[in-house]
């Protein structure tokens, strides 16, 4: 006999939208550390493409079921779980399976929904504050007073990026496709937009710092950029590589800037870290990042919401690169 039965999305096969299927399946239980979470809402990530092109699968033990971050409320949990305990409402960073009704995820990727989200909304939180807390303050090593610049920034990670920044007391640039998507960086507190459709940001970036250049760049294009990122780091300035909407190639460029300026080059994933490396990021972002959350002070910026029956349309916006902030899917539960 079946147990309880719950909806979700797979692939049939590799490719574009056209193969996101709603399916059923069982409701799985809790493992050792883990926590079922009753989905009241999803988030879509571009990871999430990448691995409906086959591109980017999930680890090794993970679901196939695409999903990377969810809200909701617990309703079962290890019995060696401390917190959360079922009926606590809370956001999850997962490795996979988001896109469903349940979802299973590690207590210690765990976080309380903030007082001033609604459940729906924290869906868009894990993810991204994540990724951008890691990257732009562990790794990129910014601070108060230093000049930052982030590619993308009407995306779910440049949203997120352009808001912590400034409640951190740097100076934001921020590039978007559009002056819509410009006017929305402003909006967030970005200090500068540039359309890099009808601008260059290698000239724009240097204009506005009077050519000292920036303390800080997230990229997640790549490709053509490293060269023109380099040129615009300040002495001692940090890049941090995450992901590539170009390409993880690019042809030779010279290397003596990196040299004559002192730079740092680096670069990180998130999902293929172990938990408890994760838990790390997780306990930090409790302690520094919660308290703006439950304040107001900054929060997930939500373009659009689709049922998860509509995953395919909550796809297809999210290649047409049309949105400014995040894309969710919601159970209805």
């Amino acid at each position: 006999m079946h147990g309880p039965r719950m909806r979700r999305v797979e692939f049939a096969g590799k490719g574009g939208p056209e193969v996101i299927r709603i399916a059923e399946a069982d409701v799985p239980p809790p493992g050792p550390g883990q926590v079922l979470i009753e989905v009241a809402a999803c988030g879509v990530n571009r990871p999430d493409c990448l691995q409906r092109e086959g591109a980017y699968p999930p680890p090794k033990g993970e679901s196939d079921v695409p999903g990377l971050e969810v809200a909701g409320k617990v309703v079962a949990h290890d019995d060696g779980v401390a917190w959360p305990r079922a009926g606590e409402a809370v956001c999850a960073l997962l490795g996979s399976g988001g896109y469903a009704e349940y979802a299973l995820a590690d207590a210690a990727l765990c976080l309380p929904v903030p007082q001033a989200l609604g459940v729906v909304e924290a869906a868009g939180l894990p993810e991204a504050f994540f990724t951008v807390f890691d990257n732009v303050f562990t790794r990129g090593r910014l601070v108060a007073g230093e000049t930052f610049l982030v590619h993308g920034g009407s995306s779910g990670i440049g949203s997120t990026a352009i808001q912590l920044a400034k409640s951190a007391g740097a100076i934001v640039i921020a590039t978007a496709g559009s002056p819509q998507k410009c006017a929305f960086c402003t909006k967030l507190g970005a200090d500068l937009a540039i359309d890099y459709k009808t601008s260059d940001f290698v000239e724009a970036v240097k204009a506005f710092t009077a050519k000292r250049g920036v303390d800080l760049v997230l990229d997640m294009v790549g490709g053509s950029y490293l060269p023109r990122n380099i040129s615009v780091m300040a002495i001692e300035g940090r890049l941090v590589q995450i992901g590539f909407l170009q390409s993880h190639v690019t042809e030779a460029f010279d290397f003596r800037p990196v040299m004559l300026r002192r730079l740092t080059l680096t670069g990180s994933t998130l999902r293929a870290r172990t938990v408890e490396q994760k838990a790390a990021i997780s306990v930090a972002l409790r302690e520094k990042v919660w308290p703006l959350l439950e304040r107001g002070e900054v929060k997930p910026w939500v373009a659009a919401t689709f049922p998860l029956a509509e995953a395919r349309r909550a796809h297809e916006l999210m290649e047409s690169s049309a949105h400014c902030g995040k894309i969710l899917l919601v159970t209805g539960r």
